[in-house]
């Protein structure tokens, strides 16, 4: 299929992500055509549009790959908004799922209500990675009772157990429900019996989700034939991949997926360990996580890490090894919560002992450094886990000397398949495990960041950001999406922390003794984490807490919630507003420090939109936003306060820093702005020193034009008495900066004038000084 976009196709220079959903669905985002324009961006980024689930807050969860959502108002409404759209001057970017589908609702799922009632002989069979060798194929749906099957009923010609639906096959209807059942393609079990015994790959631990084989270009022409119409119609400028590493061949599916839309800007969902590169595929770059994490590191202060660490130890009453924590949180996640896949890949071993395959493919995969490991580095990945797999279980000396050997060979059935295991068990074990369990200071605890690498110095960032323009120069950047587990600008005033180890330590000390909770290393990440947030709502940070507990699976858990466990949690979440002394000090230390925050946050945001890369807005953040992880993150965003607060900053002067976050958005639009209008200014990567005794301050870099100026470690710089005679050398020419319209003639510039009103700067050179200068 060759593309043919239409001549006036927006370059990809710019998104702002819109959680398009049931509830806020498409002639819903049309409507913010005109105010995305303003903004400055050149796209839209939607999240996924055909069918999914119904009620689905998300759109992950496909069951239709022919048709957009009608619960989003279906084709009619996708024409709407593309209208909207291209009158102001926008293109799109959407987001699709090739690694699974959902399964959830079976009757709202063609595909899959066709196997369950047909089987193997389904026309659809090899759209799902099922093991039909095993046996029927397991649905976990039942109530965890020995009499479960008591409650199953036949209903219009189909199986009902409660509210769920399921198909009957033919000749099979005679008798009671029992005997019906047992007659089945499928059978219905236990809900906990999904994580041992399933017969198709999931996408993690979620078996409403079953994996697609995408890798079947039958599936794969089926499954993307809507959105490559689209793109071959000019309707689609991106196309977002979600979850790759779940895939058999991403490298593969991505060459196909290039192939089929030539000229789309395509990013994919890869998640990076701290140093590693994404493979060479034929993609424009990720979705932002690396330049999230290597951006708010930046303003963390390294020099705090003993002090975080040595307070951390003295809370949990011991040394954490970050190290040994992640590898017992993978371990845990390889053997429990995706034992169903462990177990499909002991069997692919056949000429090792079941037990010991099980355990050897465990501690590899636990031991594995990175996601998945992919030419031409995976060798040495998978060599890295095998010497320390080694270490820690020399008794499976032999049996992995021979999974290893079976792992080398790229045309081995288990070689294939365990890559798609290891990313599942760093994401279980790491992102929605260790993440909640390692709480030293979790402004770090982030998607894509490493929490034992306690920030970021200037130095490196340039290094990261220089070789980026060079080999990534269209890749995504971010610093908040539905996936990260606390707003950019929560991390940013968590950030401030890092300059206050020893008052945080002190305060942390009394308020855990006046509200304590059993599980100590969770009560830090609790005090902190509504530090970051306040003054936050008590029922989301009561849902919050519960989800963040049940994720670390310490206390408490998702399968076996503790109810005195999570009592307690609960009382303390209460205690921070109905204790007087506590609210108080609560209030008035995240007060303290919300300046500094905000100088954190505005540094940040500068730094992420202008630096090389195309940087995406997720919704509402062009304004202070405290959101927490999803769901909290999806709630809905009052658009109405900010296009009048645009508005005003057009017609008005420039706003102070303050709670209303106007300035913000003043950086988020002139930035995106200069971006979209001035496209030549943003060709390039050098650092610019800044020259005194406050220079360990400034971050400051030259894209081919415009330059970037950011204050980091406020706190530290007003110790120190301020910028004095720091200076930054400017072009020769004369610029002004976007954010306050004051002029500068170039040379050394003085910061202390430079950032008197703002503590960031985005210079740009007139057109006539340009052309005077040449």
């Amino acid at each position: 299929m060759s593309s043919t976009p239409r001549p006036d196709a927006p370059r990809v220079g710019a998104t702002y992500r819109v959680q398009v959903r049931p509830g806020f669905d498409l002639d819903t985002t049309a409507e913010l055509a005109d105010y995305l324009a303003d903004l400055g961006v050149t796209h839209l980024y939607s999240a996924p549009l055909l069918t999914a689930t119904p009620g689905s807050a998300h759109g992950y969860d496909v069951v239709d790959h022919r048709a957009v959502n009608p619960e989003l108002g279906g084709e009619a409404a996708r024409q709407r908004l593309l209208r909207a759209l291209r009158a102001a001057g926008l293109g799109l970017v959407v987001d699709i799922v090739p690694n699974h589908a959902g399964v959830a609702v079976p009757a709202a799922n063609p595909a899959w209500w066709d196997v369950l009632r047909r089987g193997r002989d389904s026309a659809y069979a090899a759209w799902f990675d099922v093991d039909w060798d095993r046996g029927r194929l397991l649905l976990p749906v039942l109530a965890d009772s020995p009499d479960a099957l008591d409650d199953l009923k036949l209903a219009d010609g189909e199986l009902r157990y409660h509210e769920h639906r399921f198909p009957i096959a033919d000749g099979t209807g005679d008798g009671d429900p029992r005997q019906v059942h047992d007659r089945q393609h499928y059978e219905l079990v236990s809900w906990r019996r999904g994580d041992a015994e399933l017969t198709y790959r999931r996408f993690f631990a979620v078996s409403d989700l079953a994996g697609l084989r995408v890798e079947d270009p039958e599936v794969f022409a089926a499954t993307h034939e809507l959105v490559l119409r689209w793109a071959a119609a000019g309707e689609v400028d991106g196309i977002r991949v979600d979850h790759p590493d779940g895939l058999r061949d991403p490298s593969a599916y991505l060459a196909r997926l290039r192939a089929a839309a030539p000229d789309a800007w395509l990013v994919v969902e890869k998640i990076l360990e701290y140093g590693e590169e994404l493979p060479d595929w034929p993609v424009d770059g990720t979705t932002g996580y690396d330049a999230l994490a290597a951006v708010c590191g930046l303003f963390v202060d390294p020099d705090a890490q003993g002090d975080f660490t040595a307070l951390d130890t003295h809370l949990v009453g011991r040394h954490t090894s970050w190290q040994d924590l992640t590898h017992d949180t993978k371990l845990a996640a390889a053997t429990r919560l995706l034992a169903t896949e462990l177990n499909r890949l002991a069997a692919l071993a056949g000429d090792v002992e079941r037990d010991a395959a099980r355990a050897g493919l465990a501690e590899l995969a636990a031991a594995f450094p990175v996601y998945r490991g992919y030419p031409p580095h995976g060798a040495r990945h998978l060599a890295a886990a095998r010497a320390e797999a080694g270490r820690r279980r020399p008794d499976l000396t032999a049996a992995l000397d021979a999974l290893t050997g079976r792992l080398r060979d790229p045309d081995d059935e288990l070689a294939k398949r365990f890559p798609q295991f290891t990313g599942a068990v760093m994401a279980k074990g790491v992102e929605d495990t260790a993440f909640y369990r390692w709480s030293r200071f979790v402004a770090l605890n982030e998607v894509g960041g490493s929490p034992a690498h306690f920030g970021v110095p200037p130095a490196e960032f340039h290094r990261f950001a220089a070789a980026r323009q060079v080999r990534w120069p269209a890749s995504m950047t971010t610093l908040s999406t539905h996936d990260t587990k606390r707003s950019e600008d929560v991390r940013a005033r968590l950030a401030v922390l890092s300059e206050l180890p020893g008052r945080w330590a002190d305060l942390i000390g009394r308020w855990t003794v006046r509200a304590p909770l059993p599980d100590p290393a969770f009560a830090h990440l609790l005090w902190q984490t509504a530090v970051g947030a306040w003054p936050i709502e008590r029922e989301r940070l009561h849902a919050y807490v519960e989800k963040a507990a049940r994720e670390a699976s310490a206390a408490t858990s998702w399968a076996d919630p503790d109810p005195v466990f999570e009592r307690a949690m609960h009382d303390v979440v209460d205690a921070m507003y109905d204790d007087r002394k506590l609210h108080a000090e609560l209030t008035a230390f995240a007060a303290e420090i919300a300046p500094a925050g905000w100088s954190n946050s505005l540094g940040q945001k500068l730094v992420q939109l202008a630096m090389p890369g195309v940087p995406d807005t997720y919704q509402g953040t062009e304004l202070w936003d405290n959101s927490l992880v999803d769901p909290d993150n999806r709630r809905p965003v009052d658009f109405a306060v900010r296009r009048e607060l645009l508005a005003r900053l057009d017609a008005g002067p420039p706003p102070p820093v303050d709670a209303d976050g106007a300035a913000k958005l003043l950086v988020v639009s002139r930035t995106l702005r200069l971006r979209r209008d001035r496209p030549e200014l943003f060709t390039g990567y050098r650092p610019v020193p800044a020259h005194g005794r406050a220079g360990r301050h400034a971050l400051a870099f030259d894209r081919g034009g415009a330059v970037a100026v950011a204050t980091r470690l406020p706190l530290g710089l007003a110790r120190a008495g301020g910028w004095g005679d720091t200076t930054l050398s400017l072009p020769v020419h004369e610029v002004t900066d976007l954010f306050t319209g004051r002029s500068y003639s170039g040379g050394q510039t003085l910061l202390a004038d430079l950032l008197a009103t703002y503590p960031v700067a985005l210079l740009a050179p007139t057109a006539e000084s340009v052309e005077a200068s040449s």
